[in-house]
């Protein structure tokens, strides 16, 4: 098979690229996916998240090595493995980051990357209830709503204002500060993944788009320094798929890296031990991993209209099901996490450094742990960490999975300011308007010093599932690829999705991800 491009992995920037190029009827596009069909009920209701997030369905559920700051833990890292990559099991917060964030990456040498030159590819994208403004755009594919609050959302929100928090009702617009309810990407009581919104309406009508599912890339084909194809597993057969133009890869931050790597692109220090020929040595591959430090504060509820685990609870889950089934509404339409905030935790600061999830049921451990009964959560996450990780090959089979290391709380800035932000929400809840929830600490009570808090971060922080990082973009002796996202060193192939952010945005990763997807769409089809 031969294509004129050839798109390595469905996710959220792959499915743009797919059908951005595609428009052009005289190019032809080859998408590949190493995950199934999105055909799971799982992913389509917002509920479903909570079951997808701490299985093996659809999700590569990696893990970390074992981290020094977590104590010693192996941190949990799920990842979509379907057609809508990550966009198909991700709490569909639509986030876009502060505004300064874009300016930074344009001021780390990366022309065309500032919040001006980026806010038309966000708009472009955008559909959104808001309707067109300066901020926001009505006539792109990805639909960007607002979802039926639980009382305890609106409750967080005035507690938070209570608190000295003023209300935010756009965190995508003119301020980032406050806290509010969140943008999602829902729309009908339906997910609204990219595979959705970006592929499902032209995949089978462009015949110059080819779209194989369960198609595992295992390594870049090159001629010296030229990639000329791909080298994939397909339903279990081997075969190699040509591209006269160009490889783009969107694989991901773990994925990305890792099949550079196998490809012979990278760092010499990690393909010699595996016994990879060095084609071309690029030593920031896989460097600079980026990711939210999270840690979750739970609580104990007599309130059955939070999420939970009863027999009454199920009862009404049950009763909730037949609803959504016959009118799309109802808890099954809630991605959990309904509202938040993004705070300072120096008044000083010119931006917020953390960012609140509240949700609308008891967590913990990624849902991994269930607790009998019902509860309320609010995660909090360290928006520019500091402790900088890395991922690496564990073997040169391509089917193992990469060797990720984050570092997560590897800087004491990072701890100092995640222990003042546990404390800032700690605040927020404990306000008049949680009180009616009768909410009961399930992991902090009693614990007050610096020393206990900090012990209760190293046992129960994670990701936020929002790594960046790992191919980055600039000039430096370290970049990957340049401001046009072109691997250095190698002609016809480029890196599209969050591993080449420089640095992370203060928010969640999807949204940037699809502006990074429309913005190399169109790089890529000027160099035609």
């Amino acid at each position: 098979m031969e294509f004129d491009y050839v798109i390595i992995g469905a996710g959220s920037a792959g499915c743009v690229l797919a059908n951005r190029l595609s428009a052009n009827p005289d190019i032809t596009v080859c998408l590949l996916e190493a995950g199934p069909e999105d055909r799971s009920p799982l992913i389509h209701a917002p509920v479903g998240v909570a079951a997808i997030l701490p299985s093996r369905h659809v999700n590569w559920a990696f893990h970390t090595v074992p981290q020094p700051g977590l104590n010693g833990r192996r941190g949990y890292q799920p990842r979509g493995k379907v057609l809508g990559g990550s966009s198909s099991i991700n709490g569909m917060v639509y986030i876009r980051g502060h505004h300064s964030d874009f300016d930074d990456w344009q001021a780390l040498g990366n022309p065309g990357w500032s919040f001006a030159d980026v806010l038309p590819y966000f708009r472009k994208s955008e559909m959104s209830h808001r309707g067109a403004c300066d901020y926001h755009g009505a006539q792109g594919e990805l639909y960007v709503g607002k979802n039926p609050m639980h009382p305890v959302t609106q409750a967080f929100i005035e507690a938070g204002q209570m608190a000295g928090h003023r209300h935010n009702p756009d965190f995508n617009g003119v301020d980032q500060e406050g806290v509010g309810q969140f943008d999602v990407t829902i729309r009908n009581g339906r997910r609204w993944s990219t595979a959705t919104a970006f592929l499902k309406p032209v995949r089978h009508l462009r015949k110059n788009l080819t779209v194989l599912t369960s198609a595992a890339a295992e390594r870049i084909v090159l001629e010296g320094k030229k990639a000329v194809g791909v080298e994939l597993r397909l339903k279990g057969n081997r075969q190699n798929i040509k591209a006269r133009r160009e490889v783009l890869l969107s694989a991901g931050c773990f994925g990305s890296p890792q099949l550079l790597m196998l490809s012979g692109i990278g760092p010499q220090e990690e393909l010699k031990p595996q016994g990879i020929t060095v084609q071309h040595e690029l030593p920031g591959v896989g460097q600079n991993l980026q990711d939210h430090p999270d840690v979750v504060l739970s609580y104990r509820s007599q309130d059955t209209s939070l999420m939970g685990v009863s027999l009454r609870g199920s009862v009404k889950m049950g009763k909730a099901l037949i609803d959504y089934a016959r009118h799309r509404r109802g808890p099954f339409v809630s991605n959990f996490a309904e509202g938040g905030g993004f705070l300072k935790t120096d008044a000083k600061l010119a931006r917020p450094d953390i960012q609140l999830h509240s949700v609308i049921a008891m967590i913990d451990d990624h849902n991994r742990k269930l607790h009998w009964g019902h509860g309320f959560s609010c995660h909090v996450c360290v928006l520019r960490p500091k402790s900088i990780g890395s991922v690496g090959l564990q073997s040169n089979d391509p089917s193992a999975p990469p060797r990720i290391d984050p570092n997560i709380l590897g800087h004491d800035d990072d701890v100092e300011t995640l222990l003042t932000g546990y404390r800032m929400t700690r605040n927020i809840i404990q306000q008049a308007p949680m009180a009616r929830y009768g909410l009961k600490d399930m992991f902090s009570a009693g614990l007050y010093g610096d020393e206990q808090l900090i012990e209760l971060l190293r046992q129960r922080t994670d990701t936020i599932y929002h790594p960046v990082g790992t191919c980055k973009m600039g000039n430096d002796e370290h970049a990957v690829v340049d401001s046009q996202l072109r691997v250095h060193g190698i002609e016809g192939l480029r890196v599209v999705d969050a591993s080449i952010m420089p640095t992370l945005v203060g928010g969640n990763t999807n949204a940037a991800s699809i502006m990074i997807a429309e913005r190399a769409a169109d790089w890529v089809s000027a160099s035609r």
